[in-house]
């Protein structure tokens, strides 16, 4: 009996003890939800250059953070305002649309400039870019460090995604942009020196820009569908123009045409540490979805109207048309190219169309 006692006790104790709040296993930790309001509570800083400088990101979730849940990332470009707070709640609402908002690092990265007409409350020791000519949207160097681009911002954000300490899981970036964002994206996917080194497969997604780096010195000549009438007049098809030929440029008429950013002459900043022979390669290489608003064809929302831009056609609609098609025919590329219904130039309803859901969001 007394043995028998002593074998309850035991029993009575382990119960006890398997039973206390304090020593029961615990169950796993649910990861934190994703930060989505255009807030300081979805930024973080990323470290640039040599002098202690910093940049601003939005983000829904921290780049430093082991995060074994990520399998995606879309990093969205802001336009000519700097308003990454802006883009960033476009992404992350394209981002619950497409149900991708529990497995997707979503990141806006901030250009601020107090430099010029640029009037941005910078915080301290935070990177300003430069302002005249909006040249961080081609890898312009930054007004308070010549050493450091703006391309080299974004080199910085991908190459702690491909960390794989960080996000294990990591299957694939996207870098989208619109308008001079799209500008921006354009002009990186062809110079960045980091796309092959990551590990990771990185695609672009360029949305309206007002201009492109064209790959040599032919243009659209104007007729077809670049003559300006057919062209104001393409927002009638949903589908893509096509009907352009090419040919010489007369300078006389612009003599930066072919200088960039607009083409591959004088290249400065970031670009100038290749040829234009690399850049072609890389500019028809990689992984490059292009779209267009259907009705995106009227000089609104900060449309360049520059000589040089208007040597690459009349309307944001027909210079991208005019562009990939140059591309495919003319370098052997093969851009994809998506017409948005009922667009004009507008981010949020370019970037929340069920069509660019799947680009911005590739199915796993």
């Amino acid at each position: 009996m007394r043995g028998m006692s002593g074998f309850l006790a035991v029993g009575v104790m382990a119960a006890a003890f398997l039973a206390s709040p304090a020593l029961a296993a615990k169950p796993p930790s649910k990861p934190a939800g994703p930060c989505i309001d255009a807030a300081m509570a979805c930024t973080e800083w990323v470290p640039l250059g040599k002098d202690g400088g910093r940049s601003l990101i939005y983000r829904s979730l921290p780049l430093t953070k082991p995060n074994p849940h990520v399998r995606r990332a879309l990093i969205m470009v802001h336009g000519t305002l700097r308003n990454a707070d802006h883009y960033f709640t476009t992404a992350t609402g394209a981002a619950f649309l497409a149900k991708a908002l529990d497995d997707t690092i979503v990141i806006s990265p901030a250009f601020h400039s107090a430099e010029g007409g640029c009037k941005d409350a910078l915080a301290p020791h935070e990177i300003s870019w430069s302002c005249a000519g909006d040249s961080w949207r081609s890898g312009g160097m930054a007004a308070s460090d010549k050493n450091l681009s703006s391309f080299e911002f974004v080199d910085e954000i991908l190459r702690r995604l491909a960390d794989k300490k960080v996000f294990p899981n990591l299957t694939g970036i996207v870098v989208a942009g619109h308008s001079a964002g799209g500008q921006f994206v354009a002009r990186y996917q062809m110079a960045n020196r980091v796309h092959e080194t990551l590990g990771t497969p990185v695609t672009y997604v360029v949305a309206n820009p007002s201009s492109y780096a064209w790959p040599d010195a032919s243009r659209p000549l104007p007729e077809g569908d670049a003559a300006p009438a057919a062209a104001a007049r393409g927002w009638e098809s949903e589908t893509p123009h096509v009907n352009f030929r090419y040919g010489p440029f007369e300078a006389a008429q612009a003599p930066d045409y072919d200088r960039w950013p607009f083409g591959l002459e004088q290249i400065t900043g970031y670009a100038a540490r290749q040829t234009p022979d690399q850049l072609r390669a890389q500019l028809v290489g990689r992984p490059t979805t292009y779209l267009f608003s259907q009705v995106d064809t009227l000089p609104l929302g900060g449309f360049d109207g520059s000589a040089s831009a208007m040597a690459q056609g009349a309307t944001r609609r027909a210079r991208g048309e005019a562009f990939v098609k140059y591309l495919a025919e003319h370098l052997g590329g093969k851009p994809k190219t998506l017409i948005v219904p009922e667009c004009g130039h507008n981010d949020r309803c370019v970037f929340t169309t069920d069509d660019v859901l799947k680009e911005i969001f590739p199915p796993l």
